[in-house]
């Protein structure tokens, strides 16, 4: 059953308040206030004494196109808590490049995270990297000095605060189709059946476009399967490059949604192309995103019928931040006692891209939503 006129607009009108670019709030500082320095790439997550913790990593000035000759790149990962509702972060834990590495796996850059707890109370903490590994024999030749293949693997503890690296281990690889073989930016969520999903972006070897991609690890396993490397498709105009979803948020139950069965907006980071457009001076002038300057949409569906969904981001995209280049990517959203609280990454005019949030306060939703 797909979702009405009416219910899209109610849901572009929430999120376009949610992922409010103006009155967003910077919560975590890049290293530096400059062009290529970065944080984000995380999520948020609750405990049981309603401690909130937010994950992410700094990134430095580099070009993942060029390797560790343009610079250091994905630097670290980091996990902050937050115990007063979301207002102000603390550092808590930080991992760099040395502390992931492997005798087989050396990290040369730091990508997406993710952080989870299983239905027995054990923290899960995805973190993708790019390793100093070969390409397979046939494409040797489109591997980078500097550069390598992206993977995902994960930690574990007995809270956030205690997740140690003795525990980390691969958790995804791709090792069978070179049209997607890096695997990046975890998005990890549970399922009523006791599965646990993991989305994630793929990349060719080419760079060319972003995937997103759906694995399932089911009741009882340690092991992810994936089950799809399209689980979405890419869009037809700004978003052709890439549809990389990087949140799955209930819609809450209010309103004309009150009564409908459970839906979900995904959040995505869409690009025209991974290179640099130059602007037409006939045309209309318009962000189109190149190589780690992704724009943000959002899709909406029933959860009985994921992945079928509608776009709320059709034409154009609905997050580009008023400052810098425009760029506006990694949405996380998380309902606290207090309303809906977004994070995103947001470009300011000094060109660096510190993780920003805003608070939606409940009320707010509501009206919305009617």
């Amino acid at each position: 059953m797909p979702l009405n006129t009416v219910r899209q607009q109610s849901l572009r009108a929430l999120v376009e308040a949610l992922v409010d670019q103006r009155r967003a709030r910077v919560l975590v500082e890049p290293n530096r206030r400059a062009s290529g320095f970065w944080f984000g790439g995380g999520n948020l997550a609750a405990d049981a004494r309603g401690t909130l913790w937010l994950c992410g990593r700094y990134r430095n000035a580099g070009d993942s196109r060029l390797g560790l000759e343009a610079g250091e790149r994905g630097l670290a990962c980091a996990l902050f808590a937050s115990r007063d509702g979301g207002h102000t972060f603390a550092k808590v834990r930080q991992w760099s490049k040395a502390d992931l590495s492997r005798p087989d796996a050396q990290v040369v850059s730091i990508e997406g995270t993710a952080l989870w707890c299983r239905p027995d109370g054990t923290w899960e903490f995805y973190v993708s990297s790019e390793k100093a590994w070969d390409y397979p024999a046939d494409l040797q030749a489109y591997r980078k000095p500097g550069c390598g293949v992206w993977s995902i693997d994960l930690m574990t503890g007995s809270a956030p605060d205690a997740l140690e690296t003795t525990t980390l281990r691969s958790v995804l690889r791709e090792l069978h189709d070179a049209a997607y073989l890096h695997a990046k930016d975890p998005v990890v969520y549970g399922q009523p059946d006791g599965s646990t999903h993991l989305i994630y972006c793929s990349h060719p070897y080419c760079w060319s476009s972003a995937n997103t991609a759906l694995a399932v690890r089911r009741p009882g396993a340690e092991a992810f399967q994936v089950m799809t490397r399209q689980w979405v498709p890419r869009g037809p105009a700004w978003d052709v490059a890439g549809t990389r979803v990087t949140c799955r948020m209930a819609v809450p139950r209010l309103g004309s949604f009150a009564d409908l069965p459970a839906t979900s907006i995904l959040f995505y980071d869409g690009l025209e192309c991974v290179r640099q457009h130059e602007q037409s001076q006939r045309g209309v002038a318009r962000p189109r995103g190149s190589s780690c300057e992704e724009l943000g949409g959002a899709l909406a569906g029933l959860d009985a019928e994921l992945p079928q969904v509608e776009r709320l981001s059709y034409l154009a995209p609905l997050f580009v931040s008023p400052h810098g280049t425009g760029c506006s990517r990694y949405v996380d959203a998380l309902a606290t006692p207090e309303g809906l609280l977004a994070t995103w990454q947001q470009s300011q005019d000094d060109l660096s891209q510190p993780l920003v949030g805003h608070l939606l306060p409940m009320a707010d939703a509501r009206a919305l939503l009617r």
